[in-house]
């Protein structure tokens, strides 16, 4: 399943199906879930249409609320080891970066409209499982399975970005009563585990090979864990994570740069990883959000090597909007290998894609108003001709969100915080810290810090920063007089709050 995109909105679908050897289209008026709910591949499609509101988080589209990575602006440019370069980026990615956090603001609509879109699709299928169709009894078992996954998955986007979100468990069809209001985070978090808890038990264990990228019962029992460190019930938590790491089927990989070659997808290390298409011969980056009128055109991508790549007179004309801190750069340890795979610095030489191929000159640090660039999922490995569209604007490497490295991270910090085997938890971070060329720790190592240190460096530039920095309540730690504690949760978007009539209630302050 390397593209898992579906376009659809609403319950309309564009039905095509193969009969006799010859190509039947139903007329897209004619087709209604009455109509369309029937067979499993009907609901692979549907399911897969839920998974395609993941790849919208990062998209740009020109046509709904004018996106432009959106989430990369809110996890990653937020946070102390990313900059928004202050002349070429845009407004909005310039005042992130100085915790100027408004409702009104494009990053917050964006992502809150594409969770609860994901939510939604897979409420369908939920729904629509229990009309009269051909599943199997065991295709019913699957696909509710992956349908809770993919539901509980998107509220805990939701509860980690903006606190007490709605939570929504049906397909609503009134026009006149679809505003939900506010969860708590308790209800939030036992909606949640149920989904993932159902997830795992009727998930397969692995999918076949043209299946590949679906969830699996092991993704379940691994967010299990992720959640339960969230809710801070650390017994739960080393009880899931013991479990995969054990029993599981990840490993990590000998080398950190392969974790994140365009070639190398899918591999042992990755737990849940957002797959991606193409190229096609009209990738234009702008038509990526799957309810852009014009995504018949284009494979489902991102635009990472667009907005990350060098710009201020770079070749290829990428934008260098985004680039890592000297502050980030710091914290790494002499001799870390990571450093190599994550940015480019002075000295090293650099590879974009500019639509004819790959270019490759030595790096100037005057491309970058920190002197460094991105350089994880791009590099040599990733800037050939098939990760990239032909006129250069986006690229196809999957998104690996949750990685092994990360669960054993958090696994030390459940046992660390939980009362638990130490010896285990420092295991877990001398695993990582091996990999990087590093020595284990020493005997009189604070292991909270280890833990932490290896947790920013091993996923640096990767979304997960942010909520670190939320979670262990480190804001003011790190910003010092710009931090507010409201930051903790970001603002419902404005126009959700506007059109709910005042049902949803905005977080305090914003």
């Amino acid at each position: 399943m390397k593209k898992i995109s579906m376009f659809l909105v609403g319950i309309c679908f564009f039905c095509l199906s193969s009969c006799n050897n010859e190509l039947d289209l139903l007329p897209l008026d004619r087709v209604t879930a009455d109509t369309f709910y029937k067979t499993r591949a009907d609901f692979d499609g549907a399911i897969f249409a839920s998974y395609s509101s993941i790849q919208d988080f990062w998209g740009t589209s020109t046509e709904t609320l004018s996106e432009r990575g959106e989430f990369w602006k809110i996890t990653m440019v937020i946070t102390d080891d990313v900059a928004a370069d202050n002349v070429t980026s845009d407004g909005i990615s310039q005042d992130i970066d100085l915790l100027q956090i408004r409702s009104s603001d494009v990053p917050y609509a964006a992502i809150y409209t594409q969770i609860y879109e994901g939510i939604f699709r897979a409420n369908l299928v939920l729904e629509n499982m229990e009309g009269e169709n051909e599943l199997t009894a065991e295709d019913k078992t699957e696909l509710s399975a992956e349908a809770k996954f993919l539901r509980g998955w998107f509220h805990f986007q939701a509860l980690k970005l903006f606190g007490p979100a709605p939570l929504a468990l049906e397909v609503k069809t009134d026009i006149n009563d679809l505003a939900l209001p506010n969860s708590t985070t308790d209800d939030l978090f036992t909606s949640i585990l149920a989904d993932l808890t159902e997830a795992a038990a009727g998930l397969p264990a692995a999918w076949d090979s043209g299946n590949t990228g679906r969830v699996t019962s092991w993704a379940a029992r691994s967010y299990i864990g992720k959640v339960n460190v969230w809710k801070q019930d650390w017994a739960a938590a080393i009880t899931a994570f013991a479990d995969v790491v054990t029993n599981g089927p990840y490993e990590l990989l000998p080398d950190y740069d392969s974790v994140f070659a365009f070639d190398n997808e899918n591999n042992a290390e990755s737990i849940f990883e957002i797959q991606y298409g193409g190229p096609f011969s009209d990738d234009n980056l702008w038509v990526f959000d799957d309810t852009h009128s014009e995504n018949f055109k284009a494979s489902q991508g991102t635009g990472r090597g667009w907005y990350w790549d060098a710009g201020n007179g770079a070749p290829a004309g990428k934008l260098g909007w985004w680039a890592p801190t000297q502050d980030l750069v710091d914290a790494f340890e002499p001799g870390d290998v990571r450093a190599q795979s994550i940015f480019y610095q002075d000295g090293d030489m650099y590879y974009t894609y500019d639509g004819g191929g790959t270019a490759s000159l030595p790096y100037d640090v005057e491309w970058s108003s920190t002197d460094f660039t991105l350089k994880k999922y791009r590099g040599p490995a990733n800037t050939v001709p098939g990760n990239h569209a032909p006129n250069g604007q986006a690229d196809f490497n999957n998104e690996r969100w949750f990685r092994f490295a990360e669960l054993k991270l958090l696994y030390a910090e459940a046992l660390i915080e939980g009362g638990g085997d130490l010896t285990i938890a420092r295991q877990q971070i001398d695993d990582i810290r091996v990999r990087a060329g590093l020595p284990i720790l020493d005997a009189a190592a604070d292991l909270t810090q280890a833990m932490r240190q290896e947790k920013r460096i091993e996923l640096a530039l990767e979304p997960h920063r942010w909520f670190d920095i939320t979670r262990w309540g480190i804001g003011s730690q790190i910003f010092g007089a710009a931090w507010d504690d409201r930051f903790n949760v970001f603002p419902f978007p404005l126009s959700e709050v506007d059109r709910s009539g005042g049902m949803l209630q905005q977080n305090p302050n914003y």
